[in-house]
């Protein structure tokens, strides 16, 4: 049964993925002149998947926890990642923002060309020249007021240890002078476990924590900015581990999207 729901869950995911891309490109068509920071298409692919999780008859995903209605321009997302679920997740969130992901993901149809249009930002892991680029495609998006997300683990955690933190997303914050603003998720990684095809039950929650100022702060502060954003996410993920276990705790919805 599990194999047979799980099947019909990608075919459901890909079609969503497939109308909503048709929406996205029309909606691409009369803004792109216009909207510098792609934030129509943006969000229109950030609403294609969160209709696909709510689509999805294995999970039940929401918010937990105040909602700020909009987020500094200048800001680094940054959060735990435990699954390819979580950007289904995390899109719950009201604001835009560009994200940082595996150049292998753009390459997938469909999905990989919303994620163009949407202005996400492809990385080749491990390629130092492709990461060099990446983040100066990323202090581009600062600079137009435009919040970037990146998972600083840089890859999913296998366990529910966090994996260490790469220093990217912190020396971009530091150089833009940006905020760093951290989430958590939790219960993503039974939605859609690593290395499975297969879908599970999953009751997934993100919440948001409190922005840490980057001014004054010099490339110095490298790590003392990583580990204050690392103990911030350790403590919002360890208040949503019992809530995604019983799965009892009703999401909070979304306050109003942000104009940023």
């Amino acid at each position: 049964m599990n194999a047979l729901l799980s099947i019909w869950t990608w075919i459901e995911i890909g079609l969503v993925a497939l109308v909503g891309f048709c929406v996205q490109l029309s909606l691409a068509i009369l803004t792109w002149a216009f909207d510098r920071k792609r934030h129509v298409t943006g969000r229109c692919f950030r609403l294609i998947g969160v209709t696909a999780a709510k689509l999805t008859p294995f999970w039940r995903f929401g918010v937990h926890g105040p909602v700020p209605e909009k987020v500094a321009p200048n800001t680094v997302v940054v959060s735990n990642h435990e699954s390819n679920a979580d950007p289904f997740l995390i899109s719950h969130l009201p604001w835009e923002m560009k994200w940082l992901g595996k150049a292998s993901l753009f390459k997938i149809p469909v999905v990989g060309w919303s994620m163009w249009m949407a202005g996400d930002v492809p990385v080749h892991r491990g390629d130092r020249d492709s990461a060099t680029g990446a983040m100066a495609k990323c202090r581009q998006w600062l600079a137009k007021g435009m919040p970037v997300m990146i998972f600083p683990e840089g890859t999913r955690s296998k366990t529910d240890d966090l994996l260490p933190f790469k220093d990217g997303a912190f020396r971009l914050a530091i150089e833009a002078q940006a905020d760093v603003l951290p989430l958590a998720v939790s219960g993503t990684r039974r939605a859609l476990p690593k290395h499975s095809w297969r879908f599970a039950t999953s009751r997934g929650l993100v919440t948001v924590g409190t922005p840490i100022s980057t001014k004054g702060m010099t490339l110095a502060d490298v790590e003392t900015l990583k580990n204050l954003a690392r103990d911030q996410i350790l403590s919002l993920r360890a208040s949503l581990v019992p809530l995604t276990r019983t799965g009892t705790e009703p999401a909070v919805p979304p306050g109003p999207a942000s104009a940023a």
